[in-house]
């Protein structure tokens, strides 16, 4: 009668109303009845899930999953983590329109290595595999591979204007209208296909990884308001999303942007989500500014419908010397990222030049002394930049001196002084070696430029930039104005690891009880869902049966900080940041079939085609009418 009936479970159907002790029955990928006491006659599998939450598939709203999903189509961490829905290309980045490899140019590589800190082995590998050449081939094909999680794509803005410009051009002018008037016919044809929404980026530290243009940001960064208003319109007609990141530097424009959202001025709501509501260890105005922000976007005079992603857990960032997002915003850090990451002799020749000791100083110094406005910013916390540079605050991974890991660089900074003045206390003789690499009496900037020059990216450093603070970030994952999810999955490879970013949401709703918990898998399913329009996150006889089984004692458990890895992708050929909570996601069931069983994956998973395309509800509907 039943392919599985799922027992005893303790159900959160996702509507933010208090769990039930119940029975789920599926049948054909669809939950077909829902009470206690099911009968288990004529059952295929029958699972207890006495003790345990059950509750629907977790949305991972902001990911980078369209590069891994054409390498390991499983995605393998979404899984084990209790994910059942992606969404891709955020940030204006995708594959939409296929390789785009035309005149030379290699536009998946070029966009993607340094924004999302992809190698470009990884990159080119994912390019090799691109078989369309348009967005409706691009949602077909997915179908034809072994799927794990649903995929939730988006029109991307920097690929959309490679497609109609071409690379070289699409950063270097604006569009002609000619040009103009095809990029509005493809984010048309896209919503027609479906497609959630549109997205685009204007992170001022976004930059392109090939030569000629490694000095050049990403193409959506060169759209004149002129044209996001006339694209973004087309979304708003549709009533789907806008995905975006603001001009950070520019506040005026920052709103401009976002009133874009406004029924009041534009006719019509425009649904937009950005990042991000992250509180800001070297400038904690701005998580003031972002939530002032929301709630005038959100009033009833401007009636937009506008929400900032927050993050769940710290803001760790990994680095290997100085191949690392932060390094992006400062401009004497930016020239190394500039070489790719194989290129030690290149960054090396750039260290070693003259006047760049200089250059690198006059960074590390900017308003920590002296007088005037850095000065005044620095001591009112109000740093444009989110590397505190203090080495109390930057603490060894791995390097070539294997006593240092876990040491803060301050710490070893003063044990090397200590040193020179007593040629005692090196624990080793490779860190004697390398203390005596140092001038006498180093100061804090030229320690760290010694470092960097003489280990590159073997120098494996972390630190934290935000969310510092667990309760200031446990209030805005429950801010009604904001979305819980700003997780990066299947980006910045080696830099980040968030793919626990809703079992981490969980785990503080699980510090209140059972009623924030049943709040928090709202936000984490039919919210997002009904935000993004695709039709997700219940349980309800008739909805699809993507569920997650949750044990609440090993969640209560759970440690996150101690459960990130690097480990190694045979999938990438290449290291990854992976988190590896044990025990917390019992199980993963996508389509009504078992993707992750207790610790493991099943024999189905990797091999058959589990998840699907999800589009926009509506799709299917004419377009006049939902342009009203």
């Amino acid at each position: 009668m039943w392919d599985t009936l799922i027992k005893n479970a303790l159900v959160f159907d996702g509507s933010g109303g208090l769990p039930q002790l119940q029975d789920v029955a599926i049948r054909d990928g669809n939950i077909v009845a829902l009470n206690p006491n099911l009968s288990a006659e004529n059952v295929s599998q029958v699972i207890d899930a006495a003790g345990q939450w059950l509750m629907p598939g977790l949305l991972d709203i902001h990911t980078h999953f369209d590069l891994e999903v054409e390498l390991e189509p499983g995605l393998p961490e979404a899984v084990r983590h209790g994910t059942t829905t992606a969404v891709v290309a955020n940030c204006s980045l995708g594959i939409a329109y296929g390789a785009q490899r035309k005149d030379g140019a290699d536009p998946i590589v070029d966009c993607f290595a340094r924004v999302e800190n992809v190698p470009k082995p990884v990159l080119r590998k994912v390019a090799d595999t691109v078989t369309w050449n348009n967005s409706k081939d691009y949602l077909d094909h997915f179908s034809k591979i072994p799927l794990g999680p649903n995929i939730v794509p988006m029109i991307p803005h920097s690929m959309l204007r490679i497609e109609v410009m071409g690379l070289n051009e699409s950063v270097s002018r604006e569009p002609t209208e000619a040009e103009m008037q095809k990029m509005e016919q493809l984010v048309e044809k896209g919503m027609r296909e479906g497609y959630v929404g549109f997205s685009t980026d204007a992170l001022p530290f976004h930059y392109l990884a090939n030569r000629p243009n490694t000095h050049k940001q990403i193409p959506t960064q060169f759209a004149p308001f002129f044209e996001l208003k006339r694209l973004t319109q087309i979304v708003r007609n549709w009533g789907r999303v806008w995905q975006a990141t603001p001009p950070k530097d520019d506040k005026l424009a920052v709103f401009r942007n976002f009133l874009l959202t406004s029924g009041r001025f534009y006719g019509r709501t425009l649904k937009v989500t950005a990042v991000a509501a992250i509180d800001i260890t070297t400038n904690r105005s701005l998580l003031k500014l972002g939530l002032m922000m929301s709630r005038l976007l959100n009033s009833k005079f401007i009636r937009g419908h506008f929400r900032l992603q927050a993050l769940s857990a710290p803001f760790k960032i990994w680095s290997d010397g100085v191949i690392t997002p932060i390094a992006e915003e400062i401009p004497v850090l930016r020239r190394l990222n500039e070489c790719d990451l194989e290129d030690r002799t290149g960054r090396l020749a750039i260290m070693t030049s003259p006047g760049y000791a200089a250059e690198f100083r006059a960074m590390w110094q900017h308003g920590k002394r002296g007088f005037g406005i850095a000065r005044l910013k620095q001591w009112l916390g109000l740093s444009d930049n989110v590397l505190t540079r203090d080495l109390r605050d930057m603490t060894i991974e791995s390097c070539p001196v294997p006593e240092w890991k876990g040491e803060t660089m301050a710490a070893i900074h003063e044990r090397l002084l200590s040193w020179q003045r007593s040629a005692q206390g090196a624990r080793s003789e490779i860190e004697k070696q390398t203390f005596a690499s140092f001038v006498r009496d180093v100061d804090d900037c030229d320690f760290f430029l010694h470092l960097l020059r003489t280990f590159d990216t073997d120098l494996r450093w972390w630190t934290v930039t935000a969310n510092r603070n667990a309760a200031i970030t446990k209030q805005l994952l429950f801010n009604p104005l904001l979305l819980p999810g700003f997780n990066d999955s299947g980006a910045h490879l080696t830099n980040m690891a968030f793919y626990d970013g809703n079992l981490r949401t969980l785990k503080f709703a699980q510090e209140d009880g059972i009623q924030k918990v049943a709040q928090a898998v709202h936000r984490l399913t039919k919210e997002p869902a009904q935000f993004f329009g695709i039709d997700a996150g219940e349980i309800r006889i008739g909805a699809r049966a993507d569920l997650v089984q949750v044990d609440p004692v090993a969640l209560q458990a759970y440690e996150p900080e101690a459960c990130v890895e690097y480990v190694y992708r045979e999938g990438f050929a290449h290291h990854q940041l992976v988190n590896r909570p044990r025990g917390v996601v019992t199980r993963t069931l996508i389509n009504g079939k078992l993707a992750w069983d207790q610790g493991a994956y099943t024999p189905v998973f990797g091999r058959e085609t589990l998840g699907r395309v999800l589009l926009n509800r509506e799709h299917g509907a004419s377009a006049p009418s939902l342009a009203v």
